[in-house]
């Protein structure tokens, strides 16, 4: 019997989940998160989960294979500014790049509109006299006496990591190349990051802005992954450590370690597989993951079993919902929309005197008022539990006690500035984190090209089944799906996710006159790598599953978009297959083509993947208690469509048969999540554990 281990560090709680994989079989277990050293609460949690092993059978241990993990450590080091010092070496000329940006304002008519600072000062950026041509020629050499000088003038700067940004390196790197193997030749000690190997993309703001923030915490994520990794050594865990990328796969950690700017996302993403993968079970297709936790709500489409991808994402927003206001990362990930805030989120009011909710979170110190752990602000977790869709005596399956009494203070304290009761602040703050998620959830949809309706609505997290109900309702979507063990979803998806590899590189050449015989080359180096790099996580060549995709516009344009190309190899890639697929995907975005237009191909990506498994999580029989459709008690909660409190019942998730029906309102309670149904619905149990809830009144 072999197991496997994932652990997903958020903002508020560590969640983890150990897997039986023969069987399927899972365990949980969850733990306040501990900010200041987050491999604490990641030790405690696996502890946690090696102590529910079953016994040994025969004197012989089980062990565990794999450790997958993901982290907001990236996310929170970028937000917060506590990266290394960073020096920046740049092409002559273009050391302002990271000020001009992209010369736009996110807001049109703010006159006064802020941007966050670059993360390395002017004083830190160094030019070098060399040049590349936009087609890969060299103009000017690295000068090596220029270069020794530099590396001469870091050290007396004191810097611990050094990125590299040269003009057209994503043509051609081996300026770059050449100016690190000098610079590592006087200091060995210090991180080097380069563009040419980080984001090989045109677009020099973005390139820069990604390889800049590699640099400025790969130090921080090389020393995190060790110390983990000593950590799970010491707790007789000898198994393989992976790290849940962006995109929806995982890497191993001595991968991640070299490019962290690919894990910004690496948490959220395992909530969207663990939604894409609920639906698969259920054989439903089109899927609007939302996974709500302590410290935010994410939202995701996916159709066809695959998630919305983006290849540039935005970092350190000087506004949270303002596209253009933060720092650009060029890497492949989920298309994941912040929509809302998490159970931790603090309510105040504005400037204005009005009810706000967030941004910003109690995390897990303090934590909400609620937790009595020296918090004293409401959140959203406040007013859930003066709402009664929180149990104060079952919180996590009565590990951890909630005080209605210091939620009421904080809720009324806030309240008198408003003219309003605890109770009446309580609903205000739960109507506007739903009606905000549902409107940024709407406009996410739209911007797809979709229709909300059309979608299943499934929800993970350890906030997400408390409000899930309410905001597909205000999206007028008719079918929610919670899936077993939704608290801990991420860690769910993590298990899920497949083996995957990215590689990527941009050559402006028109389609009817491209180097395909160069485009060979490329492809079949790209693809060694990418064989290299998923042989680490015991994937064999030929079981890699690959996908070719080309971004192409027409010359003269500033957007390109993306074609995909399934399988295709080299050979396959003609200029009339190139053109046929442009045309059509231009036209079905934009009605009709340029006439006399001259497509170009901008950047060819490739990535490869182990096949995607589909997993059925059950618990194991020894906790599973018997089955009765019976409530096992009463609750008195707020029923937003009647806008009163009426006494509902409540049942035990997991002593529910599969195909029993229940009728709403009710309460669904399990250790790591509470499911609240509070308008007109049919509830019922399917064979795979899951939790459908029809909305009568959604449409």
């Amino acid at each position: 019997m072999a197991y496997q281990i994932a652990v997903d560090v958020g903002g508020t709680f560590t969640d983890g989940v150990l897997l039986d994989e023969a069987a399927n079989t899972i365990w949980v277990a969850k733990s306040l998160t501990t900010p200041s050293d987050p491999g604490e609460g990641i030790a405690r949690v696996v502890e946690m989960l090696l102590a529910k092993r079953p016994p040994p059978a025969g004197g012989r241990a089980h062990g565990v294979e794999r450790v997958v993990h993901g982290t907001t450590l990236i996310t929170n080091t970028l937000l917060e500014r506590k990266g290394v010092r960073t020096a920046l070496v740049v092409t002559a000329g273009i050391e302002d790049t990271l000020d001009i940006r992209r010369e736009m304002r996110y807001d049109t008519y703010d006159l006064a509109a802020t941007f966050p600072e670059p993360l390395v000062p002017p004083a830190l950026r160094f030019a070098i006299g060399e040049r590349t041509g936009p087609s890969g020629e060299v103009w000017r050499p690295v000068a090596g006496a220029d270069v020794e000088e530099l590396g001469r003038r870091l050290a007396n700067e004191d810097v611990a990591a050094v990125a590299v940004c040269f003009l057209h390196a994503c043509v051609n790197g081996e300026h770059e190349r050449q100016t690190v193997d000098i610079l590592r030749r006087i200091s060995p000690e210090r991180s080097y990051s380069l563009s040419s190997e980080v984001a090989s993309e045109v677009g020099e703001y973005e390139r820069m802005s990604t390889v800049v923030a590699n640099a400025y915490v790969q130090p921080i994520v090389d020393h995190y992954m060790r110390v983990l990794g000593q950590r799970l050594a010491e707790l007789g865990v000898a198994g393989r450590l992976d790290i849940m990328v962006s995109h929806g796969g995982f890497t191993e950690a001595e991968i991640a370690a070299r490019f962290p700017i690919r894990l910004l996302e690496s948490g959220p993403a395992g909530g969207v597989l663990s939604a894409i993968n609920c639906g698969s079970a259920e054989g439903i297709d089109r899927i609007l993951a939302f996974d709500m936790g302590g410290t935010t709500a994410k939202s995701c489409v996916s159709i066809g079993g695959v998630p919305a991808i983006t290849n540039v994402f935005e970092f350190a927003r000087v506004r949270r919902f303002k596209r253009g206001s933060g720092l650009p990362a060029v890497s492949p990930s989920i298309d994941l929309i912040e929509i809302g805030a998490g159970g931790g989120s603090i309510a105040r009011l504005s400037a204005l005197g009005l009810l706000q909710v967030g941004p910003d979170s109690a995390g897990s110190e303090p934590g909400p008022a609620c937790y009595a752990l020296g918090g004293t602000q409401p959140t959203v977790t406040d007013a859930d539990l003066v709402l009664g869709y929180l149990d104060a005596d079952d919180f996590l399956g009565g590990t951890m006690k909630l005080s209605t009494v210091k939620a009421t203070e904080a809720l009324a304290a806030l309240g008198g500035r408003l003219g309003l009761s605890a109770e009446e602040t309580a609903w205000g703050i739960h109507d506007i984190v739903n009606e905000n998620m549902a409107a940024a959830a709407r406009t996410h949809i739209a911007e797809h090209g979709h229709d909300a309706r059309s979608f299943t609505f499934v929800s993970t997290g350890g906030a997400g089944p408390v409000h899930a109900i309410d905001v597909a309702r205000r999206l007028r979507i008719p079918r929610v799906l919670c899936p077993i063990a939704s608290g801990v979803g991420s860690c769910l998806g993590f298990l899920a996710a497949p083996a995957r590899a990215d590689r990527s590189w941009s050559r402006l050449e028109p389609i009817g006159n491209f180097d395909r015989e160069a485009l060979s080359r490329r492809i079949e180096a790209a693809r060694d790598e990418i064989a290299g790099d998923l042989a680490k996580a015991n994937v064999a060549r030929d079981d890699i599953v690959w996908r070719t995709a080309a971004e192409i516009r027409y010359r003269g344009q500033g957007a390109s978009i993306e074609i995909d190309f399934g399988t295709a190899v080299a050979a396959a890639l003609a200029p009339e297959r190139l053109l046929s697929g442009f045309e059509a995907e231009y036209k079905r975005l934009y009605t009709r083509i340029v006439p006399d237009g001259v497509p170009e191909i901008v950047t060819w990506r490739i990535s490869g993947q182990s096949p995607r498994a589909q997993r059925r999580y059950a618990f194991p029989a020894s906790e599973k208690a018997e089955f009765s459709s019976e409530p096992k008690g009463m609750r008195r909660i707020y029923l937003p469509g009647e806008k009163r409190y009426a006494t509902v019942p409540v049942y035990d998730r997991y002593r529910l048969p599969p195909g029993a029906t229940l009728a709403a309102p009710a309460v669904i309670v399990e250790p790591e999540s509470t499911l609240v149904i509070g308008h007109s619905a049919s509830i019922r149990v399917l064979p795979t554990g899951t939790i459908q809830v029809d909305l009568e009144d959604a449409r």
